[in-house]
């Protein structure tokens, strides 16, 4: 690999190449990372809505979001009418550091179970579990995790139906200078949803080096796998 093509492999920032057609022919390893929360088409259509009208670069500001990656702009460019490229720039606000390796190995089973107990006390709602057994005992600070998931819980409190799943995240992990480490999510969903206390939950999640993702109706924790 020549030297400039490796600089674009390992750049922090997505970059893929489409044709004309919308096609991949080439993209780097973050980008590869990126298309576990987005698909190419609709990248596909960033590149064609921000391009220039003539061939050249055009650099847009634009705040993006598609899952855990977040953008402040965008970089398209084209020389020929049969290829186009696309860079998005990340935002620096959030970024996974190494995985800590403090706290106990836990149950996380065992942890969701006492928060939705908690939870249901008092409360007529109906919890419903969809858990991937799978999932083996985690390094987490426990006391630090179950005040993080019972305030997500409080918010999701006004609904009649609260649905927790627990699964691996396919083909999905953080890098660090060293190691990869596998993510596995919990996801929270109901119909009533209470947005106002998301930038404390966020600030308590990045805390414990774990990743929040707010959608309409479900709140989604992506956490590191530490097993030792």
């Amino acid at each position: 690999m020549e030297y400039c093509e490796k600089w674009i492999e390992f750049d922090y920032n997505p970059y893929l190449l489409f044709d004309k057609n919308g096609k991949i022919l080439s993209l780097n390893n973050e980008a590869q990372y990126l298309l576990g929360y987005t698909n190419p088409a609709s990248l596909f259509e960033l590149a064609i809505t921000y391009a220039n009208a003539n061939t050249g670069f055009k650099t847009s500001f634009i705040d993006l979001e598609f899952g855990r990656f977040r953008f402040f702009a965008l970089m398209v460019g084209y020389d020929n009418e049969n290829e186009i490229g696309l860079r998005l720039y990340q935002s620096p606000a959030f970024h996974y550091s190494k995985p800590a390796t403090e706290g106990d190995l836990v149950n996380v089973y065992t942890l969701i179970d006492l928060c939705i107990s908690s939870n249901s006390i008092g409360a007529d709602i109906n919890f419903i579990k969809e858990l991937d057994p799978t999932i083996p005992d985690i390094r987490l600070q426990t006391e630090k995790f179950i005040k993080l998931l019972n305030k997500i819980f409080t918010t999701h409190i006004l609904s009649k139906e609260i649905i927790t799943k627990l699964y691996f995240r396919v083909g999905e992990y953080i890098r660090t200078e060293d190691k990869k480490y596998t993510l596995f999510s919990i996801e929270i969903q109901s119909e009533d949803l209470n947005t106002s206390k998301n930038s404390e939950i966020r600030k308590m999640s990045e805390d414990m080096n774990i990743f929040v993702d707010f959608k309409s109706n479900k709140t989604i924790l992506n956490i590191p796998l530490i097993t030792s």
